[in-house]
């Protein structure tokens, strides 16, 4: 079979200064939760929107075009995206590229990746189990490492995991490690936008040591055909990284629509649609003795949760031999939630028993906590419940705000009821879930 190839265009002109308006897609544009506004050009004359022909388009300064060999074609894209003369790298539509070996495109420097096609992983199980990079934190696996510095995947086409095949072996093997679907590993002003994600192992996002990543209009779909469900299949996991913003996106998937690992700070997600997740969770946290965890400063806003065992929610370990960190500055606010198991969670005795935790409190403090207005309905799953606030005895939890909470339970449950223990609440719903019970 013959190896997949590229084209190549001239050298692209250098780029010229973005301005604040936009006009042919010269920026990227990273709004932050800090209300800061980042611009970086983006190698204006590979990203500008003209009416050019298709034809012409190919021809493009600095522009190099994957075609399908029929064999795997992750050497064609790797050499691609490391050559600095493809500024930008195109899968034009209608092409689906099979990657049956890993792509380490750490190092990346000012690359437009404009997928219009599709990036398909191949289900060759027992390649991945040998070959995938692989990361101590919760055993994960990934096919894809994209790093660098100022990087576009773009492009209206899918990158597709294969999971099925995963799915039905991890259902016989828990002990199947899984690929992330696309891992942003140590890099600094990336943006994902207009991509559609389909059928992840397990993760679908990965993002690791970042700086000033934003994800956009981006549709995430992880379903299983099987009677084997897509487990893990969380949309985003942030850890470890900073100024990282989710927008404007469309989850269906079988855990956390977005969740926030240790050391995630800065984080923006907004305007989501999440089908059958676990929730926008904080956590877990303080898993490991002898790690310290922080997740600070997210807001997490204009949220539709249907469907979900979760819908806002913080978890921390407690018990021995576990570590320690602290949650502070978070607020959850505009969630509309449909059949809900558990819309507003705190859970600092996260996978304790409650005689563990009474005798050893977690060590990941909580405090200056927003739930604001949150609507909607629960599943009756935990009865009349609709909102948990269970924290660890000793002050574990401080500063925690609850305002304009109207969920309802099924109306065979009753009014609904709202539960808190070893915490005091401020705000107009406080009154809602009256003296909190003590343990410890």
């Amino acid at each position: 079979m013959r190896a997949a190839t590229y084209k190549e265009g001239p050298t692209s002109a250098n780029c010229r200064q973005c301005s604040t308006v936009i006009h042919h897609q010269l920026c990227v544009m990273n709004p932050l939760s800090s209300g800061m506004i980042y611009a970086a050009c983006v190698l204006a004359a590979a990203l500008r929107v003209t009416a050019t022909p298709a034809a012409l388009v190919s021809q493009a300064s600095g522009t190099c075009t994957l075609a399908a060999s029929g064999s795997d074609d992750a050497p064609a894209l790797l050499k691609a995206a490391a050559d600095p003369s493809c500024a930008t790298v195109t899968i034009p539509a209608g092409t689906t590229l099979n990657i049956a070996s890993k792509l380490d495109m750490t190092g990346t420097q000012n690359k437009h990746i404009n997928v219009q096609g599709t990036v398909k992983f191949n289900p060759d199980l027992d390649y991945w189990t040998d070959n995938a990079f692989t990361f101590d934190f919760q055993d994960q696996a990934a096919f894809w490492l994209l790093g660098g510095k100022n990087i576009v995947l773009d492009g209206g086409g899918t990158l597709d995991g294969s999971g099925q095949a995963w799915y039905d072996a991890f259902a016989k093997h828990s002990s199947t490690v899984r690929p992330i679907l696309l891992t942003i590993f140590q890099a600094t002003n990336v943006t994902v936008q207009n991509i559609r994600m389909i059928n992840g192992p397990e993760w679908i996002n990965f993002v690791n040591e970042g700086q000033d990543i934003t994800f956009r209009n981006i549709t995430i779909s992880a379903t299983s055909t099987s009677k084997n469900p897509a487990k893990n299949t969380d949309g985003w996991d942030i850890f470890r990284s900073d100024h990282v913003t989710i927008a404007d996106s469309n989850i269906n998937n079988g855990d956390d629509c977005v969740s926030f690992k240790p050391n995630a700070t800065n984080i923006l997600v907004s305007n989501l649609s999440c089908h059958g997740s676990h929730g926008i969770s904080v956590g877990s946290l303080g898993q490991y003795a002898g790690e310290y965890d922080i997740v600070q400063n997210v807001l997490a806003t204009n949220i539709r949760m249907s469907n979900a065992q979760n819908g806002a929610r913080i978890k921390a370990w407690a018990g021995k031999n576990v570590g320690a960190g602290l949650v502070k500055n978070i607020t959850f606010e505009g969630f509309v939630e449909s059949n809900v198991d558990s819309p507003v969670v705190i859970d600092q005795c996260y996978m304790t028993s409650a005689d563990n935790c009474a005798k050893y409190p977690s060590n990941t403090y909580i405090q200056d906590i927003w739930f604001n207005n949150i609507s909607g309905t629960s599943s009756g799953k935990k009865k009349a419940v609709v909102a948990s606030l269970s924290c660890s005895p000793d002050g574990r939890c401080s500063n925690i705000n609850v305002n304009d909470i109207t969920v309802t339970p099924p109306s065979k449950y009753g009014a609904a009821k709202f539960s808190c223990q070893n915490v005091e609440l401020s705000g107009d719903a406080a009154s809602l879930f009256g003296t909190c019970s003590t343990t410890g």
